[in-house]
Parts: C-alpha cells; sequence; structure tokens
C-alpha cells in the first residue's frame, strides 16, 4: 500500500507542482480513501518526503554502483563515463527531477540529497588521494570533492531541466575539462615538486 501512494504520490507531484498536490488527489490516484492514506502517511508533505527519497535513493545508487565499479578508471574515461550515468539517470524522469528541486528545499527533507553528496564527495576525494601524485600540490582534497560534486549536480540538473541548445557529446566535453583540472598541474607551476 506504501508503494502505492507514494507512486500517486509521484503522479500527483509531477502533474500538480508542489502546491497543487494533496491527499485527497494522492488517494484519488492510489484509488483509496483519504482515510486509508491517512493510515500511512500523516500529511502531503510526508507523501512528497517519501516520494523525494526514493527518487533520489534511485538515482544516487545509479551513479555510486558505476563510480565504486571505475573508481581506478583513469579520470579521462571515467569523468565522462560517470557523467553520463549522473545525466541518463537524471534523464530519465526530468519532470520528477523538476518537483524534487522545486520542492526539497521547502521540506527539508534533501536527507537522501545530503547523503548522496556525501557519498560521492568521499569517492572523489578518495579519486584524487589515488592520484596524489597527478594532483598539483596545493590541491585540499576535502574542499575539491565537495566543490566538484557540487559544480557536477548543479551543472547537470540544470542541464537536463533547461535543455540548452549544447549538444550532450558537448556538454560532457566542457563538464570534464572542468574536472579533470583537478588532476593536472597548472603550466605555471609544473615545476613544483608533487607529493610523495
Amino acid at each position: 500500500m506504501v508503494r502505492r501512494i507514494v507512486d500517486a504520490g509521484q503522479e500527483v507531484l509531477i502533474r500538480y507542482g508542489y502546491d497543487g498536490a494533496s491527499t485527497n488527489r494522492v488517494a484519488e490516484a492510489a484509488g483509496i480513501s483519504p482515510g486509508s492514506l491517512y493510515q500511512y502517511f500523516p500529511n502531503k508533505d510526508a507523501i512528497v518526503s517519501a516520494v523525494i527519497e526514493r527518487y533520489t535513493a534511485q538515482v544516487a545508487e545509479r551513479v555510486r554502483a558505476h563510480v565504486v565499479t571505475h573508481l581506478a578508471t583513469s579520470p579521462d574515461v571515467g569523468v565522462p563515463e560517470t557523467i553520463s550515468v549522473l545525466l541518463d539517470a537524471l534523464g530519465d524522469h526530468p519532470e520528477l527531477l523538476r518537483a524534487v528541486v522545486e520542492q526539497t528545499p521547502r521540506l527539508t527533507s534533501g536527507s537522501a540529497v545530503v547523503a548522496f553528496e556525501q557519498q560521492i564527495g568521499e569517492l572523489a576525494r578518495v579519486a584524487l588521494t589515488m592520484r596524489r601524485r597527478q594532483v598539483p600540490r596545493d590541491v585540499d582534497f576535502d574542499a575539491a570533492a565537495w566543490m566538484l560534486v557540487r559544480a557536477v549536480e548543479h551543472l547537470t540538473i540544470r542541464y537536463v531541466l533547461d535543455r540548452p541548445p549544447v549538444p550532450r557529446e558537448r556538454f560532457l566535453a566542457e563538464i570534464t575539462r572542468l574536472v579533470l583540472n583537478y588532476f593536472r598541474e597548472p603550466a605555471a607551476t609544473s615545476g613544483n615538486p608533487r607529493r610523495e
């Protein structure tokens, strides 16, 4: 029953947005009475939070599985592949992505999003650390991982939602160039000794 209500909540959220969603509409879409719905969810926000949690968990699992499997892959190959997986995961349901992006701040239920960012950030930090000898000396791994995750997250979300006149391959090439800068010594400081 919970899954049925969450499925209906997703449908209603996509169709009507947060403001237009109601427990009555969710109950109707689920084919149950409002009273039955309240046995599982106390209000609209609880339903929307469950929709957001499920969606972000699905996206996170796809990306995390790819990153973990390809952690030792060269950044030149692994970065665009991982971003492509993220684009695919976000692009499966762009209407739901739009609703999630618009509603998460309002509900402060972004715990799944925060957990995903932390997990991917840790993997990014590990990837940078594994390539310690390739990374410029002055890179702070924690700061770099935090910035990389959020830059990629924001740009991919905006790419999916805004549909700019930028072909996917060009987007992947440009965002990859941005990320790979953390893995290369700048030309002006290439004479600096590397970490041991």
